[in-house]
């Protein structure tokens, strides 16, 4: 019988719809398998930079009988693909830091449409998203070990630039770069609730000149739009 997914993955595969996908740093190759299976992706490339997670991948897809399907690659982050091999890509279980740091690297190779599933604060790559072109469509908290951000980018077209992204405007900047401006336009229970454990948090850390006081503001920020857009909620 197939592995479920979890929530994490199971969020992350709401988000792709593609003919060609590539999975950077599948490991287990679970989410490829899915895709492919429930008809979401035609094709997959896997690319795993360690010999183990390649080897497992190789494994799982030859036991699922999809290597027609699903192509495992060993490799750092894009390099194993031609450019315009694949019309959407997916990162997930890293540090934002290690998953910006395979975009910067990817070149010509990075592809149009992005599914990015940090372990930790996704703000680098809202603003890496920002400053290349590349416009947020679509973003989840799915429940885990702790709350995971999952985040669908897309390239803009023609000269359009990423400052001009519709889903920032009207909102506080900073707030919006650390806790999403589609969470924080949506309003979910989910965010708030993150937002006031990390409010605890921080207020007896914070005071003048330390990083704890700018990151306070910056939540206090959030919760005031939240409660301002209150009364105008539409979804629970």
């Amino acid at each position: 019988m197939p592995p479920t997914l979890d929530a994490r993955l199971d969020a992350v595969l709401r988000l792709i719809r593609a003919e060609s996908h590539a999975d950077i740093g599948s490991d287990h190759a679970y989410l490829p398998l899915e895709l492919v299976r429930s008809g979401q992706a035609r094709r997959v490339v896997v690319v795993e930079v360690n010999a183990a997670p390649f080897a497992r991948a190789q494994q799982n897809v030859a036991r699922a009988g999809l290597g027609a399907q699903i192509d495992v690659r060993l490799g750092d982050g894009f390099a194993p693909l031609a450019p315009g091999e694949v019309q959407s890509a997916s990162l997930t279980g890293m540090g934002a830091t290690t998953v910006l740091g395979v975009l910067q690297r990817a070149g010509h190779r990075l592809p149009d449409v992005l599914v990015l599933q940090p372990n930790d604060s996704p703000r680098p790559l809202r603003v890496w998203a920002r400053a290349s072109g590349f416009r947020l469509v679509a973003e989840v908290l799915a429940p885990g070990h702790w709350t995971y951000p999952v985040l669908r980018f897309e390239r803009g077209v023609g000269t359009e630039l990423a400052y001009t992204d519709p889903a920032y405007a009207g909102l506080p900047l900073e707030a919006a770069l650390s806790h999403g401006p589609l969470l924080l336009r949506e309003n979910s229970s989910r965010l708030r609730e993150q937002l006031e454990a990390d409010l605890r948090r921080l207020t007896p850390l914070a005071a003048p000149g330390r990083p704890a006081q700018a990151e306070l503001q910056v939540v206090l920020s959030a919760l005031a739009y939240l409660d301002q857009a209150e009364p105008n909620k539409l979804t629970p």
